[in-house]
């Protein structure tokens, strides 16, 4: 089997399965909107005002934009962040089921198969990112959706980082268990320090130095970009590392699926 084939037979499995899991299909949806309608309403209650200098002293901290605005942005962000780190836990059901032995002996070359299945998981990311970006925009008229798909760009550089990261730690893990002990280890100080929820220069020098090294920064940074106009970095630069940060991960993922035994 080629190289195309094997690519497209695994994106079509992971989009496929994805369809069949009702569960996980409805969790991914809601997971975002329980962010953007719980949180967000709170905390926009918070930060709103009907004094004119309190209201603009507080669209200042958020670079110009109202709360609801600046958090849905970033939900969008987190939404592909969380789909793709989590969908390297289907890694593990695989080994369970016997899957993951029969891609191991298949006649197809295993790069094809690893970025197969990443790229079908990203595929399904970038859809739910998509219809929250959608629904964002109900509760947040100011988001610019002509701007949709240079967000879905840098999702999508995120999203494919992100799902080989996810691969690399559950080609080393044995249990799904082990798995979600260190996606929650990983993923809620990453989420809560990538400008999703509130600037990043107002926190303490530690805190700094852990959000620039987290690729989530520069995805959210880039997205909100695109959907507002009102970004913390160079769009360039966050491009270029969230190109940088994703290479290394699905180089990561070649190589230990290369490598990975049939045991």
């Amino acid at each position: 089997m080629g190289f195309a084939k094997a690519f497209g037979v695994m994106v079509y499995r992971q989009l496929k399965r994805f369809v069949k899991a009702r569960g996980r299909l409805i969790m991914t949806f809601v997971q975002p909107l329980i962010w953007i309608f719980f949180f967000g309403v709170g905390m926009g209650s918070v930060f709103s005002f009907s004094n004119p200098v309190a209201e603009s002293f507080i669209k200042q901290m958020f670079g110009g934009l109202d709360y609801m605005t600046y958090l849905t942005t970033g939900v969008v962000g987190m939404t592909v962040f969380l789909g793709s780190f989590i969908s390297g836990i289907t890694v593990l059901w695989d080994k369970q089921f016997g899957f993951l032995k029969e891609t191991l002996v298949a006649p197809a070359p295993r790069s094809a198969v690893i970025l197969g299945r990443a790229f079908g998981d990203t595929l399904v990311v970038l859809l739910q990112a998509t219809i929250i970006a959608l629904v964002a925009k109900a509760v947040a008229p100011s988001i610019n959706l002509l701007g949709l798909p240079g967000a879905l760009l840098y999702g999508f550089i995120l999203g494919m980082g992100l799902t080989s990261a996810g691969i690399v730690i559950s080609l080393r893990m044995t249990t799904p268990e082990s798995f979600q002990v260190v996606m929650n280890f990983v993923m809620m100080p990453l989420m809560f320090l990538s400008g999703v929820f509130y600037p990043l220069d107002r926190l303490p020098e530690w805190a700094k130095a852990i959000a620039t090294a987290n690729p989530l920064t520069y995805a959210v940074d880039g997205v909100r970009y695109w959907l507002t106009g009102v970004s913390m970095h160079d769009p360039l630069t966050d491009l270029a590392v969230l190109i940088g940060i994703s290479a290394v991960f699905i180089a990561l993922a070649v190589y230990e699926f290369s490598k990975a035994t049939i045991e």
